[in-house]
C-alpha cells in the first residue's frame, strides 16, 4: 500500500471516500486500502434500520469490526425515525464505533418517497424534531451528509439554520438538490454560504463533496476554499482508484499491474463471501461502468464491450487480462 498525505501550503488535507451502495462495502474498502490507500475515512453504504432489528445480515457483515481492521470506518444510517436511529447507533457503539453519519443526501426515488435520504430536506421542521431527539439520546458523535434541498437551492438557508443548531462533528455538503441528482453543475454559491455561516468553525466542521474527478478539480476546490480541510470524493475515486495519489503527486499514476491485483482481490473476496459467480460478475461489471473512463483507446473500448457481455468467469477474466496487459 502506498502512503502519502495531501498538503496544500502548510495544511494537511483529510480525504474521505464517499459511500456508494453496492460497491464500497468492506471487501472493496479493504482491497482499496491494501493497493492504494490515501483515504483518511471510509463511510459505509447506508444502513436502513428495520422494524425489530437494527441491521440486516448484509449490513451487519459490512460493519463487523473484524471486517474493518486497520482502517477508519464511519457507519452511515438512513432513517427518518429517531427510534430506529437510536437503536442502530447503540448497537454500533457496542461494536466500538464512536461516530455515526446520517444520510440526508441519497436522491434515489424509492428512498425519497419514504421521506428518507434527501427526502428529509423537504420539511425543515420535521428534520429539526428528528435531530433534537437523536442528539438528546447522547449516544455518540454524529456527523451528517446532506444536499441543498429537494427541488431548489434556495431551500438550503432554512436547512442550514436547522443543522447549525446541533453539535455535528462534521457537516458534509454535496451542493446539489435532490432534483439535480448528479447532473448539472454543483452550486458553489450555496457552499460559500455554509462557509460564511460557519465562519471560524469551517475548518473543524465543514467537508466538501461533489464533482471532483481529477487532480485539477481537487486543486480548484482547495484554491476556492483554503479553510476547508476535509474533502469527500466518491465516483471520482471509484472511477480512478489512483486519484488520491495523483492529487498528492500531481501526475498520472496509472499502473495496470496494481489495478489487476486490486481487481483480482475484489473478485476473490466476493467469491469467498459466497455471492456466486454470476453475482460477482454483476458487481464487477458495475465497477467497470465507473472505471471505463480510464480506457479511451478504440481497442480498449472493444475489450470493455466484451467484458460487459461476458457470461462466465473464465471469459470475463480472460478479457480483463487483455485490457490490463
Amino acid at each position: 500500500m502506498m502512503t502519502y498525505v495531501l498538503i496544500i501550503g502548510r495544511r494537511i488535507k483529510m480525504l474521505y471516500l464517499a459511500p456508494l451502495e453496492g460497491i464500497t462495502g468492506y471487501i472493496y474498502r479493504n482491497a482499496y486500502q491494501k493497493y492504494f490507500g490515501g483515504i483518511d475515512r471510509y463511510f459505509t453504504p447506508f444502513i436502513a434500520p428495520a422494524k425489530g432489528k437494527p441491521f440486516r445480515h448484509r449490513e451487519l457483515a459490512d460493519v463487523r469490526p473484524e471486517h474493518n481492521t486497520g482502517i477508519m470506518v464511519i457507519p452511515q444510517i438512513l432513517t427518518n425515525h429517531s427510534e430506529g436511529f437510536i437503536k442502530a447507533a447503540k448497537a454500533l457503539t457496542d461494536m466500538g464505533y464512536d461516530e455515526i453519519n446520517i444520510n440526508m443526501g441519497c436522491p434515489s426515488g424509492t428512498v425519497v418517497s419514504k421521506g428518507k435520504g434527501s427526502g428529509m430536506l423537504a420539511d425543515p421542521t420535521k428534520l429539526d424534531h428528528f435531530l433534537e431527539e437523536i442528539f438528546a439520546a447522547d449516544i455518540c458523535k454524529i456527523s451528517v451528509k446532506t444536499r441543498l434541498g429537494m427541488e431548489f437551492a434556495d431551500e438550503f438557508p432554512d436547512i442550514l439554520d436547522v443543522l447549525m443548531k446541533y453539535p455535528f462533528t462534521e457537516v458534509i455538503i454535496h451542493p446539489r438538490t435532490r432534483e439535480d441528482y448528479y447532473g448539472g453543475s454543483v452550486d458553489l454559491a450555496m457552499f460559500d454560504l455554509a462557509v460564511e455561516r460557519y465562519g471560524e468553525q469551517t475548518e473543524s466542521v465543514l467537508c466538501y463533496n461533489g464533482d471532483i474527478t481529477d487532480a485539477a478539480g481537487y486543486k480548484n476546490i482547495q484554491k476556492r476554499y483554503p479553510q476547508v480541510d476535509k474533502i469527500m470524493i466518491g465516483r471520482g475515486i471509484i472511477g480512478n482508484p489512483f486519484l488520491p495519489q495523483e492529487i498528492a503527486e500531481q501526475r498520472c499514476c496509472y499502473n495496470a499491474g496494481i489495478l489487476l491485483a486490486f481487481h483480482d482481490e475484489l473478485f476473490a473476496g466476493y467469491m469467498e463471501a459466497g455471492l456466486g459467480a454470476r453475482n460477482v460478475m454483476f458487481k464487477m461489471k458495475e465497477l467497470w461502468s465507473f472505471m471505463e473512463c480510464l480506457f479511451e483507446a478504440p481497442d480498449q473500448q472493444k475489450i470493455l464491450k466484451k467484458i460487459r457481455k461476458a457470461n462466465d468467469p473464465d471469459t470475463y477474466n480472460t478479457e480483463v487480462r487483455k485490457l490490463l496487459r
